[in-house]
């Protein structure tokens, strides 16, 4: 019996006070790069929304290497998104004994990282699954055997 093994993991980062908008220039960046290199340019990118990023996507490494054994030179970003999360309000007192509303946005981060060693034991799957059915219909779409 093959078992067939998970290849992604995720971290998830909710309510960061941030707006959703500054956050994806980041992310946009990130997308579909390797973790390493994701690292550098995380830290030398001048933005905020960098370090948040950041510590997401080495949470999101070390739940890999956890969970499925994975290494971090083998681990890519292959989901990164970013949505809109609740808007925190306050007022701030102005002239004239009147309030002003102030709006701080907040947003989800979600980083999927892939172990890409784990895509070929999943082709190797595939292919010994695809062997065994074609070994039982043996003659194609007419039947013959």
């Amino acid at each position: 019996m093959i078992i067939k093994k998970k290849t992604e993991t995720y971290a998830l980062g909710q309510h960061i006070s941030m707006s959703a908008h500054k956050a994806r220039r980041v992310i946009d960046q990130i997308r579909g790069r390797s973790y390493e290199e994701t690292l550098m340019i995380l830290e030398l990118m001048p933005y905020r929304a960098c370090y948040s990023i950041f510590k997401l996507v080495y949470s999101a490494a070390a739940n890999a290497s956890y969970n499925m054994g994975s290494d971090e030179t083998n681990l890519i970003i292959s989901k990164a998104e970013v949505n809109e999360g609740t808007t925190v309000k306050k007022q701030k007192p102005r002239a004239r004994g009147r309030s002003f509303p102030i709006k701080r946005p907040t947003c989800h981060i979600t980083i999927g990282v892939k172990d890409i060693s784990l895509d070929e034991y999943e082709d190797e799957f595939m292919t010994r699954i695809n062997e065994s059915v074609y070994n039982k219909s043996r003659g194609g779409i007419w039947g013959k055997k």
